[in-house]
């Protein structure tokens, strides 16, 4: 084989070895790299070892997707790119996305489990700057998370106009950035996947941050909103105005305040409090929607 391409195999194998991680790996499921090269601003530091901290994910510089497809004779076509949260200090691999990327794939719809760049990474030594920013690096995560989905859409026996997005936390803030932040794909562009376009198609945000800075607009993509009543104000009133908002511009949304419920249920509760229902609940709103056609 000539040299530049066996580089090329090598750098590739290397990106993917780097991306493989303690909590990536115990289901054995598909971890891939948003941006083969590393992602832009990012390539000097894509083989760095991620931080496991437990369950928690952090020193982040090479985003990847963890794929979870549903069985075939399961399968909806729905699609969904799942944000973790931690406050963009780490991600909550486990509880707000591994397990609730196994459940939406047990129940017929493709996940894509995120793991994009931290803003506030806690793996940086105190007082350093931090490299990254929501609205710069995570959000370019998000979208191409978007694109990938979409490009790749026959592979994965997806429908690529039932592509949404849910984010928990800082994770259902980057959701609705991106749910506000898009574009229709680039036409031109020599990168197959960034021809796709990066607007999901839903949104659902479950307790999410910074909820005074949602604001919808008859454009917006419908919503699913959930979050608990013992949440912080800023959460668990705060979500009510975000409803309204969707209300006042004609965007259909749900909306579940769980009186037993604090921030940061995730997939915890499932099968032990009304919490726990979220996720049926969300795919109901799903199949209302028409994201869903099947039962």
């Amino acid at each position: 084989m000539p040299l530049a391409p066996l580089l090329r195999l090598t750098a590739l194998a290397a990106a993917w070895t780097a991306c493989l991680s303690a909590a990536d790996l115990p289901d054995n499921h598909p971890v891939i790299p948003l941006w083969v090269d590393g992602a832009p601003g990012s390539a000097a530091r894509m083989h760095e070892p991620a931080k496991i901290a437990g369950n928690n994910i952090s020193n982040i510089h090479q985003p990847t997707l963890t794929v979870y497809l549903p069985a075939k004779d399961k399968a909806t076509g729905c699609a969904i790119v799942v944000a973790p949260g931690g406050g963009h200090r780490n991600l909550s691999f486990k509880n707000e996305g591994r397990d609730v990327g196994e459940w939406f794939a047990a129940h017929g719809i493709a996940a894509f489990v995120l793991k994009y760049r931290l803003a506030k990474d806690d793996a940086a030594p105190a007082g350093a700057t931090q490299p990254y920013t929501v609205e710069r690096d995570a959000l370019a995560d998000a979208q191409r998370a978007l694109r990938i989905v979409r490009a790749r859409a026959t592979e994965w026996s997806v429908n690529p106009a039932a592509v949404g997005v849910v984010g928990f936390s800082a994770g259902g803030e980057l959701a609705a950035l991106v749910a506000s932040v898009n574009d229709a794909g680039k036409a031109d562009a020599t990168d197959p996947i960034e021809r796709a376009g990066c607007r999901p198609d839903f949104q659902g945000l479950i307790y999410p941050g910074q909820s005074q800075k949602i604001t919808p607009t008859k454009d917006s993509p419908p919503a699913f909103l959930a979050c608990g009543f013992n949440d912080r104000q800023d959460i668990s009133e705060g979500l009510a105005e975000v409803y309204l908002k969707f209300k006042r511009a004609g965007v259909p949304a749900d909306f579940h305040v769980y009186a037993g419920a604090g921030h940061g249920f995730g997939s915890r509760e499932v099968g032990r409090s009304p919490a726990g229902d979220w996720l049926n609940e969300f795919r109901a709103f799903l199949v209302d929607r028409k994201f869903i056609t099947t039962p």
